[in-house]
């Protein structure tokens, strides 16, 4: 992140998780890639050094600070260095609006210091195998049975799905209610009914966990209901512009990375007797890419501060996930083909950069919805 909208507390705060993270997390991200999961003990860590939900109430463990820098902040540093597994993001950013908002008191005192202190790793789990941006049409359902909702139907694609202790499960309660029929439930790890697939194999973030989830005749007591029974659609409409920016914050850092390991690249790499940094074609590509990313920057910043005073649109925050992920793709492309044939190799990094970049532009909601939100916001 440029510094332009970051004051010495947020310097300090980068410094601490660049430091660990470096410490911490580098050290052991290849073997996390090999195994297609990190070590726990990686979270209880980052929660020790604050990097977890700081947003939420210092009584329970967190920093009580309402600015979407400091979580920005660990998504870029986290990709500046090539940690991608642990899936501190989707905690910090996706999950930690939800429990704020609308656990009640007696669920704060039950799980919100454990997810604080990474004790509890959490996930939302709304993807089905048949059922992507239409949430809609889910199949998974939870009906009321006395104090307990019985759940039945399966997820996919679900981030941290190994390691969570706690998912936010998107269910109908009532099937022939459309929209309003969802409702959203905490299911905990242990459940009986409740289990895990295998660990998904992807083309990249190969240390992050991604599993499917099978619900079968889940007893969920009702103390675990989130919100209001029939609000679930509402409240996931509500969290979205932060986590699209999120996605932008992410993509937007992993330009930015690509863009600066092809600079170093560019000047050492010689053809024909020369850095190819001193070629037309290499100059007028390095000039199209900064441009774009400079760009990108100004809008993100403008879109985090727009965040922090609540005033982020849903079709703007839209805008940032579509265009800056889109962008990103075409930067680390081009990246890639200035590396020529060491781009294809895995031991370089921008091969790496190639496929973690590739789901920003499906995940969070693909750029083609993103695009019909904000067709839909001109009055188109």
């Amino acid at each position: 992140m440029r510094d332009k909208i970051l004051d010495e507390e947020h310097l300090m705060f980068r410094e601490a998780v660049e430091a660990f993270l470096v410490k911490e997390a580098v050290p052991k991200t290849e073997q996390w890639e090999k195994d297609g999961i990190v070590d726990r003990e990686i979270w209880t860590k980052a929660g020790a050094m604050g990097l977890l939900c700081t947003d939420l109430p210092v009584e329970y463990g967190g920093m009580g600070i309402k600015d979407f820098r400091y979580n920005s902040i660990v998504t870029e540093s986290m990709v500046k260095y090539g940690v991608s597994g642990p899936g501190f993001v989707l905690q910090n950013d996706v999950m930690a609006p939800y429990f704020e908002t609308y656990f009640n008191e007696e669920q704060k005192k039950r799980w919100m210091s454990g997810i604080i202190s990474g004790e509890i790793i959490t996930a939302i789990a709304m993807t089905e195998p048949d059922t992507g941006s239409d949430l809609a049409n889910i199949k998974t359902t939870a009906i009321k049975n006395g104090d307990h909702y019985i759940l039945n139907g399966s997820k996919t694609y679900i981030t941290n799905g190994i390691l969570s202790d706690l998912v936010i499960v998107v269910a109908k309660t009532d099937p022939d209610a459309g929209h309003q029929g969802i409702t959203l439930l905490m299911v905990e790890r242990g459940m009986e009914g409740f289990e895990r697939g295998k660990n998904l194999d992807k083309i990249g973030l190969k240390a992050q966990d991604t599993a499917e989830l099978f619900f079968r005749d889940v007893k969920v007591p009702v103390a675990n209901l989130l919100g209001e029974e029939g609000m679930g659609f509402y409240y996931l409409m509500h969290n979205l512009p932060q986590e699209r920016l999120s996605i932008a914050v992410g993509s937007l850092a992993g330009a930015e990375k690509a863009f600066s390991d092809t600079m170093t690249y560019v000047k050492e790499r010689k053809a024909f007797g020369r850095p190819i940094s001193k070629f037309q074609n290499t100059r007028f590509k390095m000039a199209e890419m900064q441009t774009e990313i400079t760009i990108a920057r100004s809008f993100v910043d403008e879109c985090i501060m727009e965040l922090n005073e609540n005033q982020l649109s849903n079709e703007k925050a839209s805008m940032a996930k579509y265009w800056i992920t889109e962008m990103s793709g075409r930067v680390i492309d081009q990246c890639l083909q200035l590396h020529g044939g060491a781009g294809y190799m895995s031991e370089y990094p921008i091969a790496k950069a190639y496929t973690n970049a590739r789901v920003s532009r499906i995940f969070g909601g693909t750029n083609e919805i993103m695009k019909e939100i904000i067709g839909r916001s001109m009055g188109l």
